[in-house]
């Protein structure tokens, strides 16, 4: 350890600049006065500027103001022309477009806009001193436009009756009229068929022209409307030569009365949509016209206003800039000079005491900082830096003695995490263990009963045999009672056969799965099937029910090894912590894919649920709340540490006291490469670094 009392002794400060000279005798006596004054110094020279200048703004503020107020005046007219010209424009627009499409909501919006041009005319425009002399001319003009608006109301609603009662009106009663004609002709074969397919394919026609000039004014649709109403009118005739019945007469004598009604409601609507159009050009636009017309000769002559108060404005201000000019020169020479010599007084000694920082982080402790003795903020600062450079080499001396301590504790790391990979890889056994004695348990009552009805089967073989070989010959009735027991006998080993064949291939593949960590392609459906099964054995025992719903074809590239042990985990979990003793419940697995990179997998029961304080520690290993009933605590561990390392995922956990508990997993469709996933899983298994849960 460096002892700073066996240092150079440090230089004084007249040393500092081996040069001497003017420039570090000024920085000497500079610094004789501390830094905050003279960064006021600065700051009262800045003040003079600003009052010299204030002086002279203020002279020319009363020729200004004079020149700003008209100026101002004239923007103000400017800018309540222009409100009313887009106030008129935007009724305009509004009109037209409650002409085209009425509704309610439009009508109002054109009410409060009215009311907001009458209110800019009335409030506004009255009161500006420029534009007083023509609001009643725009006022007059404005009422024009308006009564034209209500015209144009009483036109359109006359609009709306005619094609309601001209138009709609007989277009019901005559699809009426075709739906008695079919329902009379009672067959498809009879002749007035062909005309009356005709005449109705025309009638539908004519109703959608007729609704699309009403909508949109379309001439064509006009057109087509007329065009198909003359085919009505022609088929009608002809119709009536092939009917069969009067029914069928006497409604196409009211066919012909509707269809005549129906062209003479077209001809009214027509005749009005023309009134309608003359209105709008003469009344609405004109008005709308003659209101641009006025206010762009008010703009124009508020411009020739506003340009002759701005060029006043102008001459004053560039008399005042010049004028600002000169006392801004001057002292901005006298502010520069005043801080060239300010930051030299700052910069040099800071420039000294920087690469004394600078030596001490590269481990240069022997180099002591220059200035200590100065009065100044500087000077306060070397005195730190000195102190720092002390603690420094009290620091590098504590690290040599944290670096022995450190490698003695990762020793001790290493072995605590070996221990607890030992203890994983126990319970993992345990959990396979108990599966077999579930399953050979399943397997025996199949296998059992096959043996029983096979020794059946054999005495009664027997006795069969004894029968052929007797002189009694044999009835019919017992031939087929013999047929008829080997059929069941053969149905009942075929179907527990198979069952342990079932069985036996379920916890085969779970087992081969469980005892090599490789990765495959893998169908999560059929996994989680034979997952399920494995462990419904040991499910026997309690009531629980398990719910499977995850979509066939469901292709996974990933480690079915590591889905199974987390899948079996989380299912002893629910059904020894989630249900009390003898309770029933439910399981519920369910899939479904996440974009195309990931899979959601969602384990929920509807037990008891988790306090917040449990679901804090769900995932820490050793923890559990049965310990006094053999829990080992590391069910949830395995699965959180399979989820997140070897399968590459993450885990959310979501639970409220009585209202069940939901393990969500959302994975990769495939997993990480099989390299780091091995080390992974063949290494030391960390403690888990965070968890998600919500309550």
């Amino acid at each position: 350890m460096t002892d700073s009392s066996t240092l150079p002794p440090q230089p004084a400060l007249a040393d500092m600049d081996h040069g001497g000279g003017l420039r570090q005798r000024i920085v000497r006596l500079v610094r004789a006065v501390p830094i905050r004054w003279r960064i006021l110094s600065i700051a009262a020279m800045n003040s003079a500027v600003v009052v010299a200048l204030a002086a002279i703004i203020f002279s020319g503020a009363r020729v200004l103001d004079a020149a700003w107020d008209d100026v101002r005046q004239v923007r103000d007219s400017d800018r309540v022309l222009a409100l009313l010209e887009s106030e008129t424009s935007r009724l305009h627009n509004l009109i037209h477009r409650y002409i085209n499409q009425p509704s309610p909501e439009l009508f109002a919006e054109i009410l409060l806009l009215r009311e907001a041009v009458l209110g800019t005319l009335t409030n506004r425009a009255a009161t500006d001193p420029a534009l007083a002399s023509s609001v009643t001319e725009l006022e007059k003009v404005t009422e024009r436009f308006l009564e034209g608006f209500g015209e144009l109301r009483t036109v359109q609603a006359r609009i709306a009756r005619t094609y309601e009662d001209q138009v709609l009106s007989p277009a019901r009663e005559m699809a009426g009229l075709y739906s008695i004609i079919e329902g009379a002709t009672g067959r498809r074969e009879a002749l007035i068929w062909p005309a009356l397919g005709k005449s109705r394919e025309a009638f539908t026609a004519m109703l959608v022209a007729a609704n699309a000039y009403y909508l949109s004014l379309a001439t064509t649709s006009a057109e087509e409307a007329k065009r198909t109403t003359e085919t009505i009118e022609r088929t009608i005739p002809v119709m009536n030569d092939l009917a069969e019945n009067d029914l069928q007469r006497e409604a196409l004598t009211r066919l012909q009365q509707r269809i005549v009604a129906l062209r003479e409601g077209l001809a009214q609507l027509a005749d009005q949509f023309a009134t309608r159009n003359d209105l709008l050009r003469n009344s609405i636009d004109a008005s709308q016209a003659a209101t641009i017309a006025m206010i762009d000769q008010l703009s124009s002559q508020m411009r020739q206003r506003e340009q002759t108060a701005q060029t006043v404005f102008d001459r004053t201000l560039k008399n005042i800039s010049n004028q600002m000019l000169w006392i801004s020169g001057f002292f901005l020479a006298l502010i520069i000079t005043a801080s060239i010599v300010i930051a030299l007084s700052i910069r040099l000694p800071l420039q000294q005491l920087m690469g004394a920082m600078r030596a001490i982080t590269q481990g240069d402790y022997h180099r002591r900082p220059l200035g200590t003795s100065a009065k100044d903020e500087v000077g306060a600062m070397a005195r730190a830096v000195e102190i720092f450079r002390e603690n420094a080499i009290a620091k590098r001396n504590a690290e040599i003695d944290l670096r022995a301590a450190k490698d003695n504790a990762e020793r001790a790391l290493a072995e605590l995490s070996a221990a607890q990979q030992n203890l994983i890889d126990a319970e993992r056994l345990a959990a396979l263990g108990g599966l077999v004695a579930g399953v050979a348990h399943e397997v025996n009552n199949p296998i059992g009963i096959s043996l029983t009805v096979a020794s059946s089967f054999a005495r009664r073989s027997d006795l069969f045999e004894s029968d052929l070989k007797s002189n009694t010959p044999l009835r019919r009735s017992q031939l087929e009672e013999f047929v008829q027991t080997c059929r069941d006998a053969a149905q009942q080993l075929v179907a527990n056969l198979h069952r342990a064949a079932d069985l036996i291939q379920s916890f085969k593949q779970v087992a081969v799965d469980r005892s090599h960590a490789e990765r495959r392609e893998f169908d999560l459906r059929e996994a989680t099937d034979q997952i399920v099964a494995s462990v419904r054995p040991v499910l026997r025992k309690t009531p629980v029910a398990v719910e499977i719903d995850v979509p066939e074809g469901l292709i996974i590239d990933s480690y079915p090894g590591a889905y199974g042990q987390i899948l079996t985990n989380l299912i002893l979990n629910a059904s020894n912590h989630a249900f009390q003793e003898g309770e029933a419940g439910t399981v519920r697995i369910v899939a479904r894919p996440r974009g195309s990179d990931e899979i959601e997998i969602s384990f929920s029961d509807d037990g008891a649920g988790m306090t917040p304080d449990i679901q804090r520690k769900a995932f820490d290993p050793f923890f559990t709340t049965r310990r006094n009933m053999g829990g080992t605590g590391l069910g949830l561990h395995i699965v959180y540490s399979l989820v997140t390392q070897q399968l590459g995922g993450r885990m959310v956990l979501e639970s409220k006291p009585g209202q069940g508990t939901t393990f969500r997993i959302i994975m990769p469709r495939a997993a990480r490469n099989p390299a780091a996933a091995e080390s992974e899983s063949s290494g030391n298994t960390p403690w888990p670094t965070r968890k998600i849960s919500s309550t």
